[in-house]
């Protein structure tokens, strides 16, 4: 009797885009994996390197920051900002032998509920795939 893998991943939400669409997805009753954590943030430009990889180390399978769409920030560049952190971070992971793949960044409007059930879904998919993260501590 084997079990289910169920990854765990982290969303960080801008407060007003991405996680505005996740509340329009399920306004929506749009479904979408239960095992995506949302951490809603003022500005993806407030994410940090330490926090995706904490967030690695400690808790999640995979990480994805989801901001406003790039032009549109409501604090100027915070989405670029967030961009090259979470470049920045793949690129570590593959130094480290991990699978970059794990991290991602997304672009939403907060219209934009069924690309939100979509990320959550193709990213729940990607870890699937994936598996278990090496670096995962379950003692938090």
């Amino acid at each position: 009797m084997s079990e289910v893998y169920e990854p765990t991943l982290i969303a960080f939400c801008c407060k007003y885009c991405a996680y505005a669409a996740a509340d329009l997805a399920g306004s929506m009753r749009l479904s979408y994996p239960s095992n995506v954590k949302i951490t809603q943030v003022p500005c993806t430009g407030r994410v940090d390197i330490i926090h995706l990889l904490k967030a690695i180390e400690n808790s999640a399978d995979g990480v994805y920051v989801a901001g406003c769409m790039e032009g549109d920030c409501h604090f100027v560049s915070g989405n670029l900002k967030a961009r090259k952190r979470v470049e920045y971070v793949k690129k570590t992971l593959t130094e480290l032998g991990i699978e970059p793949e794990r991290v991602e960044m997304f672009n939403l409007s907060s219209a934009m509920g069924p690309r939100f059930a979509e990320i959550a879904i193709d990213m729940t998919d990607r870890i699937k795939k994936l598996g278990p993260s090496p670096v995962k501590r379950g003692d938090t």
